[in-house]
């Protein structure tokens, strides 16, 4: 067992040895669910869920998401998938199939603040983040203490505008085939176009709620001072347009006058870190698919 797998994990992935999720996007038009259920019939599988969405029923996307059961899955997975590229092609699918019991390995990013970190090592420990933790990687010390204590490698590489491409040759070594997914956990540094060119739809990045209106820094203080009334955070997988890609998950939470910016600040953290953390696990558990700008959250 893996030193980032949490030991109440062992059953839990026991039972999905079988299990497989299949995430389908294509044209819409008539067949595509009968055609995807006789071929899983077939097949041999139980399929144990399966959701569906249509942009438009004439001429638009539909979207789709099965989970099945399939005896000696891991010997007869590469037949299935062979198989069904003749369904997928009929229909000019884009589509994927993940083993359920195959946990995702993450990388989190992080820099001073620390709660979204926090959030997602709770998660963890707790048995109700469905991955593994493979990394924390921070431009600060200040969570290593922490992150070491629960038997999680830390690696620090601190970054200056003179040293950032050479921390960023030291990032990409780190995780290059060691994770599937990069969290954002609050790490603030931009990441560059030729990272996010490694990773496409796997970097996911978490930031307040008042882009675009204010943009840079203390964000709270004039938000304050322009005495908003709502609050919240978005969570987006990571594009080259800086905090502009395909949006997983927001939520927000409503304020008065009565708030001063240190309670707006302690109500931001607290939604930030519960927003990530709900995009992070719909990533983990293969809820997502990203359409030109947009995802469909299979929840």
């Amino acid at each position: 067992m893996s030193s980032s797998q949490h030991p109440s994990e062992r059953g839990r992935q026991d039972s999905k040895a079988n299990r497989a999720r299949m995430l389908i996007s294509c044209p819409d038009r008539a067949g595509i669910v009968s055609a995807v259920s006789q071929f899983l019939y077939d097949q041999g599988t139980n399929i144990v869920s399966s959701d569906q969405y249509t942009m438009d029923p004439d001429g638009g996307m539909f979207f789709m998401r099965v989970e099945f059961d399939l005896d000696g899955l891991e010997t007869r997975l590469a037949s299935l998938q062979e198989d069904f590229t003749r369904v997928a092609d009929r229909f000019d699918m884009r589509w994927s199939v993940y083993r359920a019991s195959r946990r995702k390995r993450i990388a989190i990013f992080v820099s001073k603040e620390d709660h979204c970190l926090l959030e997602l090592l709770w998660q963890w420990q707790s048995g109700d983040l469905d991955a593994d933790i493979a990394m924390v990687v921070s431009n600060h010390e200040d969570s290593r203490a922490f992150v070491e204590s629960i038997g999680l490698p830390f690696h620090y590489i601190p970054v200056t505008p003179g040293t950032k491409e050479e921390a960023e040759r030291k990032q990409l070594e780190l995780i290059e085939g060691n994770v599937d997914l990069i969290v954002l956990a609050r790490y603030m540094q931009i990441v560059t176009p030729k990272f996010i060119e490694r990773y496409p739809n796997r970097i996911i990045n978490i930031h307040h709620s008042f882009l675009p209106a204010f943009v840079g820094a203390k964000p709270y203080d004039r938000a304050y001072q322009r005495g908003v009334k709502l609050i919240g955070a978005t969570a987006h997988y990571v594009t080259e347009e800086l905090d502009a890609g395909p949006i997983i998950e927001q939520d927000v939470q409503r304020v008065s006058h009565r708030d001063n910016t240190a309670e707006l600040k302690r109500i931001g953290r607290h939604i930030e870190r519960i927003v990530l953390a709900r995009a992070v696990r719909w990533h983990v558990e293969d809820r997502l698919v990203v359409y030109r700008n947009k995802t469909v959250v299979f929840e």
